[in-house]
């Protein structure tokens, strides 16, 4: 497999072969209704950035195939292409977190007023990336899907008490404020899916005690009356 590079057009780039383009003027996402997934289309909407979604599955037939991973080296969801990128040339980017920064510094928006409010955007986008994520998505492996059945309990009970933690710092910083970094911003996108998982998907609320999480409980409810969520997850099953 070839490093992936950017192209002088959509249609030049390998993964159009397998997803082509219908609007090749506009962003093309690739992605799939996960938190991770989630977090483009729902900041896509709320920017109001124009684009056209197409769904890759987490089987190995999508993320694995040679055309994905063109785009994507790391095979996993979501990726997207930018035909109006840096002076006005495509660019191809993956990491939701990565395109998560491209997109507000793109719009001037959803990452803080000066350079203090974008710091403080950036770290809590960070935590997310490298603490929440992955703390909540190996609950849902070893709570809810193939780890569940290992009969050692210490995997799961390692996994349940960080998560338990994670949402103690979420429920303190939320304290007097209605957002993550105080306005709404990219960080938010990035948290509240993850958060909104735990019971919804992963069947965890008990084992968490997230009903404790008042303000978490708040969070997600106000993050989820928003109409670009609404708009950012309902695109996956449209497609």
């Amino acid at each position: 497999m070839s490093n992936p590079k950017d192209y002088p057009s959509v249609a030049q780039y390998p993964i159009s072969k397998r997803w082509p383009a219908q609007h090749p003027d506009i962003l093309q996402l690739y992605s799939l209704g996960t938190p991770n997934g989630v977090k483009i289309s729902i900041a896509l909407e709320e920017l109001q950035i124009p684009y056209e979604a197409h769904r890759v599955t987490l089987a190995a037939s999508d993320v694995k195939s040679e055309e994905y991973l063109s785009l994507n080296p790391n095979n996993k969801i979501p990726a997207i292409i930018d035909p109006h990128g840096p002076e006005g040339t495509p660019i191809g980017l993956f990491e939701s977190g990565a395109i998560l920064v491209y997109l507000a510094e793109k719009t001037g928006k959803l990452m803080g007023n000066n350079a203090t409010e974008k710091a403080k955007v950036l770290q809590w986008l960070m935590f997310q990336v490298g603490g929440v994520g992955p703390m909540f998505g190996q609950l849902g492996y070893f709570h809810a899907f193939a780890g569940s059945e290992i009969e050692d309990p210490r995997p799961k009970q390692r996994y349940i008490n960080e998560a338990k933690r994670l949402l103690n710092v979420i429920e303190n910083q939320l304290e007097g404020q209605d957002w993550i970094a105080g306005d709404f911003s990219i960080a938010d996108i990035a948290i509240v899916p993850w958060l909104d998982t735990i019971e919804r998907v992963y069947r965890a609320g008990e084992e968490t005690e997230i009903a404790k999480f008042k303000q978490v409980r708040s969070y997600i409810e106000r993050f989820n009356q928003r109409l670009s969520v609404h708009k950012g997850r309902e695109i996956f099953s449209k497609i």
